[in-house]
């Protein structure tokens, strides 16, 4: 009778500690859209944003591995997903490459969750909260390839600074540095921090793609740059 009472105490603890383990890391996320909602649903400034990007189920990354006529390029494979906590404040942004290898860039930008993120060799290694166009001037939808970089633009359109200016469009859609606060939106372009902006200046070329979606979402083991 003690073993038996013995055992079942043990099982018991078992599942307790468990149980701690699993609250403890529940936020953090093994997947993640290609953008991360905001912190509020309510923070969009543009009519055009939807609610925050839903997050992929975990079990994602238990996929099996594409046949070899499916297979996919390994270096736009996502290896690894920043663990931010939690939403994406306005003006908020993170920045990890440490130990990341040399590799292709891949930028993403989610239009429901407002946030870009930017991978290298796979690894995601940047993650900020954006400002995007409104109803009237949308940030538009596609991949485009960065086809100029000027560290000190500024607007041929709207005689605005432009700082570390990435250009996508012929007809003046860029990435660049931006005061990025709740209640402001661009004239279609994509504004960072500019802090952030530096930093992805630093690490993409000309040529770098640029996938602009709305609510696509990706995990561990997908390809970033499939349609």
């Amino acid at each position: 009778m003690n073993g038996r009472i013995l055992i079942a105490l043990a099982v018991t603890g078992l599942f307790a500690i468990t149980g701690v383990l699993w609250l403890a890391t529940s936020g953090l996320r093994s997947s993640a859209p290609i953008g991360r909602p905001l912190a509020t649903a309510s923070a969009s400034a543009s009519p055009a944003a939807g609610p925050p990007a839903r997050l992929a189920d975990a079990a994602a990354a238990a996929k099996p591995s594409p046949a070899p006529s499916q297979a996919v390029d390994q270096t736009f494979v996502i290896k690894r997903i920043l663990p931010i906590r939690g939403a994406i404040k306005y003006g908020e942004w993170h920045w990890d490459e440490s130990g990341v290898p040399a590799g292709p860039i891949v930028i993403t930008v989610d239009l429901d969750a407002r946030v870009l993120s930017i991978f290298r060799s796979g690894y995601e290694i940047g993650a900020a909260a954006v400002l995007l166009g409104t109803e009237d001037k949308p940030t538009p939808l596609g991949v485009f390839p960065i086809t100029e970089k000027d560290r000190s633009h500024i607007s041929n359109l709207y005689d605005a600074p432009m700082p570390y200016m990435m250009r996508l469009t012929n007809d003046g859609i860029t990435l660049h540095g931006s005061k990025v606060e709740w209640g402001y939106a661009s004239h279609g372009c994509v504004g960072m921090p500019e802090a952030f902006a530096a930093k992805v200046f630093a690490a993409s070329k000309v040529g770098d793609r640029v996938f602009i979606t709305r609510g696509k979402t990706v995990g561990m083991g997908d390809s970033l740059v499939s349609s």
